[in-house]
């Protein structure tokens, strides 16, 4: 089976693993804190704080940009559940917005729509890899005077123009496993607003600044060294493993002929956490993933109801209709593009999605 996610393990990470469990410092320590340096070199700011997770990440970063109580946030409807329930554990009403049909990301040209006196931020995801129309956006929270918290958790490494995804706004990024940088589990807010960070730092750490001393509520969502370790092996190579993603992503684009393929517009850098498909209207999917399984080709579904229509959600807040959001989660499919696949499981895949 060509499976559709492999995590890029190698020696330098077991080294610095077992580096880290012979010095005896492994809660959060010294590498955290080069691992943070690290990656905010990478998105071009000046702060990055480590977290446990990309939802504590998101957690934090809202937190400390003062979402909290009767505030509305907008966001897209096409994500992991993550990004709403962050907006929620603020105590905020995620709204939500469709998206563009190419782009799978938010649509910019109705968020104006969405916008009531209680809206106070939005929260765009760079989905799959590929940043969001950050010029609209950004003009659109000009605007209106609201935050931009950036969800990018698939988009490490990915930019527009050269600026790099997280840089726009407050970023925040997931290192699960099966990210393209990934610590094994762990999360990375990212901003140049110091006083922002100083916050975020609060909140991981139980609100305390001095050992024993808590200047307000925080939670336990912290990084540790062992984490760290592995980050730091990963970030090494990303330019490398982003090339592999995308010299297979232009292979499957070249040579796919039976279903709709990813389009990216000029000057966005995509870093492909996953390839998305799309099946013409009407195909049946279900059918068309038993027969790319059984030929030993692994498939995602990223994601087969919109977070509008999770019943938990509709409790909350209601019913609301969103088409481009709800016919797009019919008909996707990700295929393996992942910096192991050879050219003999490239060509694999090419020949059995072309039998559907």
């Amino acid at each position: 089976m060509i499976p559709i996610a492999k995590p890029y393990i190698g020696s330098e990470e077991k080294a610095a693993v077992l580096e880290v469990l012979e010095s005896g410092m492994l809660a959060q320590g010294p590498r955290t804190a080069r691992f943070e340096e690290r990656f905010a070199q990478l998105c071009g700011v000046k702060q990055a704080i480590a977290t446990s997770s990309g939802t504590t990440a998101l957690h934090i970063a809202l937190l400390a940009s003062g979402i909290g109580p009767g505030d509305e946030v907008i966001t897209t409807p096409f994500t992991f559940i993550a990004s709403t329930n962050s907006i929620l554990f603020c105590g905020a009403r995620p709204v939500f917005v469709d998206i563009d049909e190419e782009t799978f990301n938010i649509n910019p040209a109705l968020i104006e729509k969405a916008i009531t006196p209680r809206t106070k931020a939005i929260l765009p995801v760079h989905l799959y890899g590929y940043l969001c129309d950050m010029d609209a956006l950004q003009a659109i929270a000009s605007r209106h005077g609201l935050k931009i918290i950036e969800d990018a958790c698939q988009a490490a490494g990915a930019a527009y123009r050269g600026k790099a995804a997280g840089s726009f706004g407050v970023g925040c990024f997931s290192l699960y496993a099966t990210k393209n940088i990934t610590s094994g589990e762990g999360g990375m807010v990212v901003t140049d607003d110091d006083a922002l960070a100083e916050k975020c730092r609060l909140l991981r750490n139980h609100g305390m600044q001095r050992r024993y001393y808590y200047d307000q509520l925080g939670y336990n969502f912290r990084m540790s060294d062992l984490h760290a370790a592995i980050g730091l092996a990963q970030i090494d190579r990303l330019a490398e493993l982003t090339a592999r993603r995308r010299a297979n992503a232009a292979y499957l684009n070249a040579h796919l002929k039976t279903v709709i393929t990813p389009k990216v517009k000029q000057d966005y850098d995509h870093v492909w956490h996953q390839y998305t498909v799309r099946l013409n209207h009407g195909r049946d999917r279900e059918a068309a993933v038993k027969q790319l399984n059984e030929a030993g080709i692994g498939t995602g579904i990223f994601y087969p109801m919109p977070v509008h229509q999770q019943s938990y959600i509709q409790e909350k807040l209601g019913t609301v209709t969103l088409p481009i959001a709800e016919q797009l989660a019919k008909e996707v499919i990700s295929l393996p593009v992942h910096p192991h696949l050879s050219q003999a499981d490239l060509e694999t895949i090419v020949r059995e999605v072309n039998k559907l």
